[in-house]
């Protein structure tokens, strides 16, 4: 095997084991509530922090970064990581743990955004689209075998040795990253003024804009899928985790589905997958008439409403190479930072939904997103063209 394909193989578990730590928490919320005496709602809020965490730290670290060896600097952070994940698994109050899992916070979206810029330089151009989708595949793995692992450990043993596992995955992963990295890669170093130019450009802030109306799209009825699954669908909680196993799965379809659209000029082809997810969510409510029918729309609704995550974080790395390389760390972070204030979006949007018109009709919130991630994904593609013929 190559060096390239094990850089690849250890880039994939890095997001793996970035997921793993992050969803975590999901799978034994009542385990940590129950032995550290607190509620299980007040646990729910470690989901909350971590996610605004991340979104807000990564751009400051990353800049403030940038001036720094990224081989270094990426050890450094993975140090700090494997420190918090430790400390989450012997935390004994639920104050060491929201301590803990900020720290992991902090560090991570700076994880993935250089782990992202190692894969842009070392790729070969015709092979970038193709490891940047598996990069996202591994987040999608992590949900999909990686947290319910940990949530059987929990179960088995202790949520600790949950923990305590992706400390094991964390060593292991410094230890390959350590000895494949380059230690030296091309950058150019810039101001923070001088970095921050980077989101002037329309190109990028429209592109901004559609990632998060883009996450805002799937968790305006994500946020909701067990009930969805239950009371809306009447499926059986004996059934519910292999619905989620099979939602997951298709979730990992489509980051590779994703990888192939970048490859292909992917952002032109975005308007009529928006148009597919609005039709999509405006009939679900009739849908969930049906366990078939429902789960049906849910399965292709999860295959097709990410599918931007690959062509733009392809679009963000390419613009920052060509003009503005002192950017190219920042730009690499722009997809994840987003994507995380969507989520938050999306699921403020579905609570709000959920008490107005009820579960049945949740979607509709989820429908107004997508309508206008159409909008600026056709308005996307028109300033791209519009820059390709000024230069």
């Amino acid at each position: 095997m190559n060096k390239y394909r094990w850089q690849a193989i250890v880039f994939v578990l890095v997001a793996f084991m970035l997921g793993c730590n992050e969803f975590i928490v999901v799978g034994v919320l009542s385990d940590i509530a129950r032995e550290l005496h607190v509620s299980v709602a007040t646990v729910g809020y470690l989901v909350t922090i971590f996610a605004t965490v991340y979104a807000i730290s990564t751009p400051f670290i990353t800049i403030l970064t940038n001036r720094f060896s990224r081989y270094k600097t990426l050890m450094t952070l993975m140090v700090i990581f494997l420190i918090g994940n430790t400390l989450s698994g012997l935390a004994n109050s639920f104050t060491v743990l929201l301590i803990s899992r900020v720290i992991t916070a902090v560090v991570a979206g700076a994880i993935i955004s250089l782990i992202m810029t190692f894969a842009s330089a070392i790729a070969p151009r015709e092979k970038r689209a193709n490891l940047v989708s598996w990069i996202f595949a591994g987040f999608s793995i992590a949900s999909v075998f990686g947290v319910p692992i940990g949530t059987a450990i929990s179960t088995s043993y202790s949520w600790h040795d949950a923990f305590y596992l992706i400390t094991v995955i964390s060593l292991i992963t410094c230890g390959l990253l350590g000895w494949l990295l380059p230690k030296q890669v091309e950058q150019v170093q810039g101001s923070i003024k001088n970095q921050l130019v980077l989101l002037a450009d329309k190109r990028i802030y429209i592109g901004i804009a559609l990632v998060l109306f883009t996450a805002a799209t799937m968790y305006a009825y994500y946020t909701y899928i067990r009930p969805i699954l239950t009371t809306g669908l009447g499926f059986s909680t004996a059934s519910l985790n292999w619905l989620l196993f099979l939602i997951g799965v298709m979730n990992i379809l489509c980051n590779r589905f994703s990888g192939m659209l970048a490859e292909r000029d992917g952002l032109k082809q975005m308007p009529k997958f928006y148009v597919a997810d609005i039709a999509l969510l405006l009939i679900l409510p009739w849908g969930m008439s049906s366990k078939l029918g429902g789960m049906a729309i849910l399965l292709v609704l999860t295959l097709i409403v990410t599918l931007i995550n690959s062509p733009i974080q392809i679009h963000f790395l390419n613009i920052a190479e060509r003009e503005y390389p002192q950017s190219t760390v920042l730009a690499s972070s722009l997809n994840s930072i987003f994507f995380n204030f969507g989520i938050s979006l999306g699921s403020a949007t579905a609570s709000g939904m959920l008490g107005v018109v009820g579960l049945q009709h949740i979607s509709w919130g989820a429908a107004g997103f997508a309508a206008v991630s159409l909008v600026l994904s056709v308005v996307l593609n028109r300033a791209i063209r519009q820059a390709a013929t000024a230069n």
